[in-house]
Parts: C-alpha cells; structure tokens; sequence
C-alpha cells in the first residue's frame, strides 16, 4: 500500500506545482496541466482496482466431484511392496534350500472399485521367475448378506494356506502343508468363493464359506478334464473368553481330482484351532498366540485308498515392544505314502526394527522318513513399503 500511496502523493505534488505555477483558463499553458489532471485520475483508478483485487476473496481450484485435490488418490490404488529375503545354515539333504536368496518381493495393489466392489492383486516376484499369486474381486453389497470372491486366491482352507509368506510367524511352513496341502503354493487356483455370517447365540460369531476352483493346486489337486472342479468348504467359530483372551476354531474340506486322472480323488479334512491373548492396554509389548492345525488326507490310488494325518503346534509370546519368542512341533505323513513319517521342532526369535520391518532366526531339525537328519539355521529380513492392507484376523 505504502507503493501505492507514493504513487499518488508524487502525482498529486506534480499537479499542485503546475497549479502553482499555471496561468489562467484562457493560457495555453492550460493544456499541459490538464493532462496532468487526466493522467491523475487514471492513476487513481489503477489504485482502486488493485485495492479491490487484494481485498476480494480467493477463488478455490476446481474440484473434481467434490473431492478437491483427494479426488487423484481416489483414482489409484494402494500400492505396498513385501520383500522377503532369506539365508540358510546347516544341512538338509531332503529338501534343501539355497544359502542366500530373494525369497519373495510381493507386489500389491488394493483398490476400492466402486461401492459394491474392491479388487485385491498380489504379484509374486522371485528368483524363479513372475507369477501371479492372487487377483480377486470381492463383491460387498450383494443381497442376504452375503460376500463374494472372483479370481484367483488362497482357499480358505485352514489358517496356514490363507496366509503369505510375510505374514507367518515362519521362515518355512509346516510339514503337514509340505506334505499334505501342496507346500508354499497350497490351495490356490482360479474360482469363485460366497462366504456368510451365520446367526449364532450369544456373543459367538459363525461364518462359512464355500468355493469352487478350475481344480488344478499342484500336486494337491490336477484337472485333468474341463469339469474336473475342485471345492472348498470352511466354517469357522469366534468368540472372546474375556477381555484380553478369544479363540477361534475352524473346521475345513476340501475334494478334487488327482493327478492320477479322473476317477481318483483326494479329500482333505482340516480343524484349526487359535488361542490368542492380547491385552488391551499392553498389546504392543506383551501377546501370545497358541495355534494348531491338524489335517487328514484321504487319497484315491492304486491299489487302495491312501490315509494319511499331519498336524502342527505354535506358540508365540511377543515379550517387548520388539522382541517375540517361539517354537514349532511338527509331525506328519507324506500323502501318497502314510508309512513315510516326518517329525521336528524348530524355535524361532523375531527381532522388530519397526511395524514396517523385522528380522528372523529358526533353528530348525527335521528327521525325514525315521531316517534323515536335518539341521538348520535359517534367517529371513522382511520389510514393508507402501499401504498394505491388513490380512485376514
């Protein structure tokens, strides 16, 4: 203003001395002073207008149905990357593992579609190559309370085989998904899941879920015809025994086509079994977990049917804010042999560096067959970048 008000004074004090020095109306020195005059009003008129442009309210952006400047973010998905790095010391000569490598990197993008619809896609990235590990739709508004899956996804079979790499309390996984329920992959195919809480009495939560898959999970299931499908039933139970403590129990089953053709099929039945206890105030320093899973193989080859049972045990205790201890039982039939008999323990010590990394040692012994002594140190460093939606409780 101070710029302005300079301005005006200057032109002001020009104009009084011409007065002072002018002669009268009918001088031709007039005309000097009247465009002195005019140039004055002119100037006076650039003032106010820029008075009046400092003075008038900001005109906001445009924004893009309502949503201002957020509208970009909504148009994107959440992107997060999973890095599973992982080294090896000792010896296994049944199932050997290398001394270093990159496990995993899981790409994943997460989206809200539209109101009725998210979609969910994780890419698998390893020293073996690309591959897809999940690309479902969930569809969240359909009638009768009911919630659907289309693509390609993790069976909801048991706890084990729903989960990724990253999020197991694990460097490998039990015996009984080794042996049993097709190793790392699982149960995972291309097929469609309906899922639906069940009235249940009192504070006790139910709810089932059924999916039918192309029916090809490895050595687990093989399609060997269009129609040879695969399913997939699952039921589970929630309840809280008091404030800090809840369990969980789930019964699963699964049926489908083996590789030996299409009239011989293997069932799965599975009960999982999670005792969690996470006090509220304290959750982050101090929570255990109890989980077991136990699972039976009924599988169709010749000459008779072929029976086999595999389970686990875990337990972990979170001691601190970083620290997290905990140990492992397996035991487990191979499925197409159940007089080939796998057994071992491991503990395991987790080292949190933050929420978004953590560091991993298992010891682990495994005697293969009855035969086969196994003895390893495994290590893994896990890490998180970007929104990773959480994964299912």
């Amino acid at each position: 203003m101070n710029h302005f008000t300079a301005i005006l004074l200057s032109a002001l004090l020009t104009v009084g001395i011409g007065r002072a020095q002018g002669s009268p109306a009918t001088n031709p020195a007039e005309e000097p002073q009247k465009a002195q005059e005019e140039r004055i009003r002119k100037l006076e008129e650039e003032v106010q207008a820029l008075k009046a442009a400092q003075t008038a309210p900001k005109t906001e952006p445009t924004q893009l149905g309502g949503a201002g400047g957020s509208a970009a973010k909504a148009l994107n998905p959440d992107i997060s990357l999973n890095g599973d790095f992982r080294g090896s010391i000792g010896r296994n000569e049944v199932r050997p593992v290398p001394g270093l490598e990159m496990h995993e990197a899981e790409l994943g993008l997460q989206s809200v579609i539209d109101p009725y619809s998210r979609g969910d896609v994780f890419l698998s990235f390893g020293e073996s190559g690309v591959s897809v590990e999940e690309a479902f739709v969930t569809l969240t508004a359909l009638p009768g309370g009911f919630v659907a899956k289309v693509g390609k996804m993790r069976a909801a079979f048991g706890k084990v085989n729903a989960t990724h790499n990253h999020a197991l309390s694990w460097t490998d996984r039990p015996l009984v998904t080794e042996n049993l329920v097709n190793g790392e992959d699982g149960i995972n195919d291309m097929g469609l899941s309906v899922s639906r809480i069940l009235p249940a009495p009192g504070d006790l939560f139910l709810e089932a879920t059924g999916q039918v898959y192309r029916g090809d999970s490895g050595v687990v299931f093989t399609s060997s015809r269009k129609n040879d499908l695969s399913y997939v039933g699952h039921l589970r139970g929630y309840k809280d025994l008091t404030e800090n403590t809840n369990l969980e129990i789930g019964y699963s089953y699964a049926q489908g086509h083996n590789e030996l053709g299409h009239d011989f099929l293997t069932r799965l039945h599975g009960i999982d079994m999670s005792l969690r206890w996470k006090p509220l105030r304290r959750s982050i320093y101090n929570s255990l977990l109890w989980r077991s899973e136990f699972v039976w193989s009924q599988r169709d080859q010749l000459p008779t049917q072929q029976k086999s049972f595999g389970l686990y045990s875990s337990l972990d205790y979170r001691l601190d804010q970083r620290w997290t201890v905990g140990t492992r039982f397996d035991w487990s039939q191979r499925a197409t042999a159940s007089n080939q008999l796998d057994r071992g323990g491991s503990a395991t010590l987790t080292y949190w560096l933050s929420e978004f990394s953590q560091v991993r040692g298992q010891y682990r012994f495994v005697r293969y067959d009855g035969r086969h002594d196994a003895s390893e140190l495994r290590l893994q460093l896990i890490f998180v970048m970007g929104a990773h939606g959480a994964h299912p409780f």
